[in-house]
This record gives C-alpha cells, sequence and structure tokens, in this order.
C-alpha cells in the first residue's frame, strides 16, 4: 500500500499494529481506484476500520470525516483543488 497519509504501519486512529487492513479513505463506486492512484490509503485495525459503532464503515462518522478531510488535505498539497472536485466530488474541508 503506497500513502501519501501514513508512513507507520499501525492503526491510524489508535496505532495498534495487530491484524491491519488498508482502508480506502476515498471508497465507493469509482473511487476507490483513486485512492490507490493517489496514495488516499491508511492501515486500520478491525475495530476502527468494521466495526458496527467504532469503525468507518460502521456508525464512527466522525473518524469517517476526519480521514476524507486528512486526505483531502494531503492530496491539495500536492494538486489542484479542482482536481480533488473532479476524481472525489465533494469538499471535506
Amino acid at each position: 500500500m503506497r500513502s501519501i497519509i501514513q508512513k507507520e504501519k499501525e492503526c491510524y486512529l489508535c496505532g495498534s499494529t495487530l491484524n491491519l487492513e488498508n482502508h480506502h479513505v476515498c471508497g465507493g463506486v469509482g473511487r476507490r481506484k483513486w485512492s490507490d492512484k493517489y496514495g488516499l490509503c491508511v492501515w486500520l485495525c478491525p475495530l476502527h476500520h468494521r466495526d458496527a459503532k467504532q469503525g468507518v464503515h460502521g456508525l464512527n462518522k466522525e473518524a469517517d470525516l476526519y480521514l476524507k478531510q486528512t486526505a483531502q488535505k494531503a492530496f491539495e498539497e500536492r494538486h489542484p483543488h479542482e482536481l480533488w472536485m473532479q476524481k472525489f466530488g465533494k469538499n471535506y474541508l
């Protein structure tokens, strides 16, 4: 996994190094490939990735928004805002 957001292989939200999973920050239909291409991925532990209450694919909308904002900031340090909007279609900042 290539990431412009994260350097260490640990859960981006809690620092755990156990059973890590690759999370495409801007996933969904047609966006996963852009997350891969631009390095918008982070490592997450299963709790913060898939748990129904604490996971970003569950009810933890605050963590999901935080990751999307972090991804957009990292992306826009390297590329214009217009390209972000073209590829991901929503401004999280």
